[in-house]
């Protein structure tokens, strides 16, 4: 996945990661990879992931509200924008695929704040991991700071 990978949940703060990270794309000339993450359990012993049954339903839902939203974007993006843009979708724990991600990537790209319940924090716990542990440089989009 080399070029810009941004993670995307549905939430405000990945719209405007989303947003940026087109910009960006169409400025650096560079592919662009959309990456969700259909979310699955952890083990508590070893953090890996924990697949069952019924994850490739959830995941082609998540591969279908991602499109939608990525189809938005598009649309609405600068119309000089001509990069390459990729939708991926896979199962497994956000930060976990988005570290994983940031291997081959230039660029990592996130909200500073997803979908979590914690209004209050100026980010989240998926953003600050990533920050810490990915393995090229990383853009934390912050998000309308009003409480």
């Amino acid at each position: 996945m080399s070029g810009i990978v941004v993670g995307v949940d549905g939430s405000p703060h990945s719209q405007k990661a989303l947003d940026w990270a087109l910009a960006e794309s169409t400025l650096r000339h560079a592919p662009l990879t959309v990456l969700a993450v259909s979310p699955v359990a952890a083990s508590a012993w070893t953090h890996a992931s924990l697949h069952y049954g019924g994850d490739e339903d959830v995941r082609a839902q998540v591969e279908q509200a991602t499109r939608e939203i990525v189809d938005k974007a598009v649309t609405h993006s600068d119309p000089a924008y001509g990069q390459q843009v990729t939708v991926q979708v896979v199962s497994g724990v956000a930060a976990d695929e988005l570290i994983k991600a940031s291997e081959d990537a230039d660029l990592v790209v996130v909200g500073a704040r997803g979908a979590g319940g914690f209004t209050k924090l100026m980010m989240g716990s998926v953003s600050s991991q990533v920050t810490h542990h990915a393995l090229c440089p990383v853009v934390v989009v912050p998000g309308d700071h009003t409480r």
